[in-house]
């Protein structure tokens, strides 16, 4: 379900325009672009008034009295660029991501509503959608049917009512990602009710289904999956496919796959461009130092994918996929003004952004700076949380063994924990996971993720609860201190000094830094924590991971410790 985007007003403006009447706000003049439709390049005269292209093809208008005239000769120009599968909450927020975003060619994101769902009532996040929908940007939304890790009120958070009032939005465009697809199969009718639901408003479904067998990706399919993002293979590439499965590949700071899985399609002579996406799937901020979608159709260039279909898989394709093409991905009469201006088409890096009608870049340099969205819907308090000696207690037998980024396993203790600190020639570190709230807490330990630090606290979590790691428990506690301070953040503390930090003001999860800033931030942190013995790929993410009930085998979460696969609670959060 769409609204309308232009008022009866402005339409027959744009008419009066056509007509020779009126004359457009902007004229793109000797103008080589990519036709989604035609497949190849072409060369007219772009006309826009306001945000709309009202005319594009070989006419000039007879009316360019106050018109900005763009000559465009010597470039080639392409559709704004769309993340299909964003989660714009990693350390950054949406406003700051997507003023990063455009600046290198992206102007559409099809984004995570989890944080949101989880940390505001429904109308408050309605409230702050419909203000990032004043930015010269376009933002699309998924409705979450499963939270992916385990609540202690669940079933009240995730209601059909509060459900269905996100799939009745229409800049609501995804049903999932099915992190809880298990449940599914297991008979959850309460779950299918609201993809029938989704898939009645025109909603896609995407699919989380990594390592899936052949039957699994059947029954998802049959049960309405529309999509999916985890083929890691290109033998699961094509299982996805012969199944009917739109594909989006991936290109993140966890999953690289993007461009093995390419050079692979073109090798195999395959084409499946058509039914083919492209995505960083929630990157942390250092991932983007060298771009957004840009990035991932220079990786697709050259793995010999031919460019028209490179640009495709991150305009077309996605916007003919989400049923937005009369909106998106086309450079023809009646879209959006957003358009990127290239050198050529070998450099998908634009000198040049306009985003619905605004210009975002000119000739290589930022024009406009997004600012201004409101977040203190986002507000959660302050951490007023007073640590005692009691919270460092540790009686767990079994602690989380970090095997790689994705897997944790259980392991059976065999250090004493009754001291105040640990000895730093093994990688068992102490771990606490405290309500918030401080209502309650799990301690436990945490083997795989460093060996000399000493102190770690940050509220950047699933839930915005505190999770506490090291060695040595007065530093976590000096780390938490830190934090608490800032009303959230990130810290590091090592022999009575606080060596790295990222505050994150906005509900403890988010910074305020532009992402330029923020990656800087973000590469001392993780360069002290490899200095101290993290030696897995995404130190963020792992963050989450340690919550995330959608992957193997043991997690840490609000009910306590969670055997993933049996669905159980192996030993409960405890009162504080």
């Amino acid at each position: 379900m769409q609204y309308p985007i232009w008022k009866i007003e402005e339409i027959r403006h744009q008419l009066e325009v056509v007509n020779g009447k009126s004359a457009p706000d902007i004229l793109i003049q000797n103008a080589t672009y990519l036709h989604s439709h035609l497949k190849t390049w072409v060369t007219g005269n772009i006309w826009i008034v306001k945000d709309r292209i009202v005319y594009a093809g070989k006419e000039l208008p007879a009316t360019m009295e106050g018109t900005e005239i763009v000559d465009a000769s010597n470039q080639k120009i392409v559709p704004g660029y769309i993340e299909a599968h964003s989660h714009p909450f990693q350390l950054y927020n949406p406003e700051t991501f997507a003023d990063f975003a455009a600046q290198t060619g992206t102007t559409m994101l099809v984004s995570d509503n989890l944080p949101l769902f989880l940390t505001m009532e429904n109308q408050k996040a309605f409230s702050f959608m419909d203000k990032l929908r004043e930015l010269p940007f376009s933002f699309y939304w998924w409705a979450r049917f499963d939270s992916q890790t385990e609540l202690e009120y669940e079933e009240e958070l995730f209601s059909t009512k509060a459900i269905t009032e996100w799939i009745e939005r229409p800049d609501v465009i995804m049903g999932g990602e099915l992190t809880g697809w298990p449940r599914l199969l297991n008979g959850d009718d309460q779950m299918l009710y609201w993809m029938q639901q989704a898939k009645a408003n025109g909603m896609k479904i995407e699919g989380h289904f990594p390592g899936a067998s052949e039957r699994t990706l059947t029954k998802m399919r049959l049960l309405g999956t529309d999509g999916d993002h985890e083929a890691m293979t290109i033998d699961e590439v094509e299982k996805r496919i012969l199944h009917g499965y739109a594909v989006t590949l991936r290109y993140s700071s966890i999953r690289p796959d993007l461009p093995d899985l390419l050079k692979e399609i073109v090798n195999k002579g395959w084409k499946i461009f058509d039914h083919l996406m492209m995505t960083t799937d929630g990157s942390t901020p250092g991932f983007h130092q060298d771009g957004v979608m840009d990035k991932c159709i220079q990786v697709a260039l050259d793995a010999g994918v031919d460019p028209v279909d490179a640009y495709l898989m991150a305009t077309f394709n996605p916007a003919k996929y989400y049923n937005l093409s009369n909106l998106h991905g086309v450079i023809a009469t009646g879209r959006l003004a957003s358009l990127n201006f290239l050198s050529d088409e070998t450099s998908p890096t634009p000198i040049s952004v306009l985003s619905k009608g605004v210009w975002i870049k000119r000739d290589g340099e930022r024009v406009t700076t997004f600012s201004g969205t409101d977040f203190s819907m986002f507000d959660r308090g302050d951490l007023t949380i007073e640590l005692a000696d009691t919270d460092f207690q540790f009686s767990m037998p079994f602690g989380l063994e970090m095997v790689n980024d994705v897997i944790i396993k259980p392991y059976r203790i065999s250090v004493d924990t009754t001291h105040g600190r640990l000895a730093e020639d093994h990688d068992e570190s102490f771990l606490v996971l405290i309500d918030r709230n401080g209502k309650w807490k799990v301690n436990t330990l945490l083997k795989g993720f460093a060996t000399t630090l000493q102190g770690f606290a940050s509220s950047y979590s699933n839930m915005g609860d505190i999770l506490l790691i090291g060695k040595d428990k007065q530093e976590m506690k000096r780390a938490y201190e830190s934090i608490q301070q800032s009303r959230g953040g990130i810290a590091i503390s090592q022999d009575g000094e606080i060596t790295a930090k990222i505050d994150l003001p906005i509900g403890g999860g988010l910074s305020t830094l532009p992402l330029e800033q923020l990656i800087e931030k973000e590469k001392e942190l993780k360069l002290h924590l490899a200095n101290h013995g993290f030696r897995h790929g995404d130190a963020i993410y792992t963050l989450l991971f340690l919550q995330a009930t959608h992957l193997p085998y043991v997690r840490i979460t609000q009910r306590g410790i969670v055997d993933v696969l049996k669905k159980q609670v192996l030993f409960p959060s405890v009162m504080r």
